[in-house]
């Protein structure tokens, strides 16, 4: 529920001319540090945290909790802004005023441009920047993705194998791109984009193998140059885009390369071994046949030709006996059982 105050704030914001635009809510009661950081977000890959070059404004809460920012200064177009507080010390200005130096610090990330009304209630858990209420339907997209990678790193840690990864990979992929692609604002994508494409988080093997194959990274280029054309943003997704299809494609070249490579040294290894395989047959058989004596070479050769015992027996006038003997004998000699091995192997 939204309490009586910041609707009036909400309200007041929305029906004063003279405010460009107006960003208001509350923080818990007892916070021990009373002030609030308005800050823009130039550089889609610095929403991770606060930077000093990045705070546009800060003001005080009141002993309630709220606070309120008013001016003039934002982009008539849509832009990335985070409203952040923390724990540090008031009289802390040594530099380290900053997320990462701070125990305990909250913010929300949110779109808005010139002449927006937004409000950020603190939730009745006590839980503050978890909600958000504007004049601009774009402003909440943000908030939305953040639950969606919630939800996606939940379903990550029941995941119980590779194939179950794989396939939450193409899953989430293809959500979170279809939930920004809905929103039909370019900067929720390239808020996805941005998480997808990290090269600290376990997406971006997964994001560099799928942009070889999806249009969809050309199309938000193409959604973003249509939409903000002149904005820095703009420039730096296309740069980053053509620097990773270079690196994909590389990528993509060294596994070919070593499939060739790999292939063809198996290959190699077949044609090594049939080889030598070959070879030594060949040299058994040679040892095999210079045991036989002049006239069981005879009858071997007879036998390669079809002669049947009889026909060799009065080729070489000698009994049918005697061929029988030297066809045993021969059979002991080259380890064969019988004539058709004999045809096979010699």
């Amino acid at each position: 529920m939204i309490s009586a105050r910041v609707l009036v704030i909400f309200l007041l914001g929305t029906l004063s001319a003279f405010c460009q635009y107006s960003f208001s809510g509350q923080i818990p009661v007892g916070s021990q540090n009373k002030t609030v950081y308005l800050s823009t977000i130039a550089n889609y890959r610095k929403t991770s945290r606060v930077y000093a070059d990045q705070i546009l404004m800060q003001t005080q809460a009141d002993t309630s909790g709220y606070f309120t920012f008013i001016g003039d200064n934002l982009s008539e177009q849509n832009r990335m802004y985070r409203i952040h507080t923390d724990d540090c010390n008031d009289k802390n200005t040594d530099g380290t005023h900053f997320f990462r130096d701070c125990r305990y610090s909250q913010s929300i990330l949110f779109i808005a441009k010139k002449g927006d009304t937004i409000i950020f209630p603190l939730l009745e858990n006590n839980q503050s920047f978890c909600a958000i209420t504007s004049t601009n339907p774009a402003s909440a997209f943000l908030l939305e993705i953040d639950n969606l990678k919630e939800e996606m790193i939940l379903d990550f840690m029941m995941s119980d194998s590779k194939a179950n990864t794989s396939l939450n990979f193409k899953k989430w992929f293809q959500r979170l791109q279809a939930y920004g692609i809905q929103t039909k604002e370019p900067l929720a994508e390239l808020y996805v984009y941005n998480f997808l494409s990290d090269r600290k988080n376990e997406t971006y093997n997964y994001y560099l193998k799928e942009l070889q194959s999806n249009d969809y990274y050309s199309g938000l280029k193409t959604r973003l140059t249509s939409k903000y054309s002149k904005s820095p943003f703009t420039f730096q997704y296309a740069q980053e885009i053509n620097s990773d299809q270079s690196i994909s494609s590389q990528d993509t070249f060294k596994n070919e390369s070593s499939y060739i490579l790999f292939g063809g040294g198996i290959i190699l290894l077949l044609i090594t071994g049939y080889i030598g395989l070959a070879q030594k047959k060949k040299q058994v058989r040679k040892k095999a046949i210079s045991a036989l004596t002049s006239q069981e070479l005879n009858i071997l050769n007879a036998i390669r030709e079809n002669k049947t015992n009889k026909e060799i027996a009065s080729h070489l006038f000698i009994s049918l006996s005697t061929v029988k003997t030297h066809i045993n004998n021969m059979y002991k000699k080259l380890d064969v059982n019988t004539r058709e091995e004999i045809k096979k192997k010699f």
